[in-house]
């Protein structure tokens, strides 16, 4: 990872390309973040960077988020999150903004997917449903709970009802369509795990596209 930033969901849209195609987008309000501490081999053992983004009133910080942001001589930030740098060229205090990345850039973002509470098996895994016969009994129900003999359990990794979403997501070599330094945002063609309001982190992809 060379380059990284911290972001806010605010939403879906649509532009217009030169030829008139419609490009489905989504606007992230992405920094200003600052650097709240810099990592070092050193130090630490090895090379990162922690970001702040968004501001946030000191008497609801904690007394070692205090001492944290009052070390950095900072103005205390909402988000904190750490990014792994190939090479840090970042000193405490420097701000990070939008114009990091450029149109045409492929991006890697991460964000945790919107909950969905207790589902069945047929949303959460994607399973068939039985016969919808009056005498079938047997609708949307998970399916064999095992044999009746030996081993007769039912073996770990079954695909069972359960909480769906909420989990960490990435979704890679998303094109940024456009960046607007004035307003801090950038445009990324298609969608991106979260609600609205929602925390990114926005990283340079990790895998490169033929095109």
């Amino acid at each position: 990872m060379k380059k990284a930033i911290l972001g806010k969901k605010l939403g879906m849209t649509q532009i217009f390309d030169e030829s008139g195609k419609v490009i489905p987008v989504t606007a992230i309000e992405a920094g200003p973040c600052t650097v709240v501490q810099v990592k070092t081999v050193d130090s630490d053992g090895y090379d990162a960077v922690k970001l702040g983004f968004g501001d946030v009133k000191e008497n609801k910080l904690t007394k070692p988020k205090k001492g944290e942001f009052a070390k950095a001589n900072i103005t205390p930030k909402k988000h904190l999150r750490e990014f792994r740098l190939e090479e840090v060229t970042y000193n405490v205090g420097d701000e990070i903004k939008a114009d990091i990345f450029a149109q045409g850039e492929n991006v890697d973002i991460t964000g945790t997917s919107k909950g969905k509470g207790f589902q069945g098996v047929i949303k959460r895994h994607g399973q068939s449903r039985g016969p919808m016969g009056h005498g079938s009994m047997y609708h949307r129900r998970p399916g064999s709970m095992g044999s009746t003999s030996t081993p007769g359990r039912v073996f770990k990794g079954k695909k069972l009802p359960g909480h769906m979403g909420m989990e960490t997501v990435t979704i890679q070599n998303l094109e940024v369509v456009k960046v607007d330094l004035d307003k801090n945002l950038i445009l990324v063609k298609g969608s991106v795990p979260g609600n609205k309001g929602a925390i990114l982190k926005i990283k340079d992809s990790v895998k490169t596209i033929k095109k």
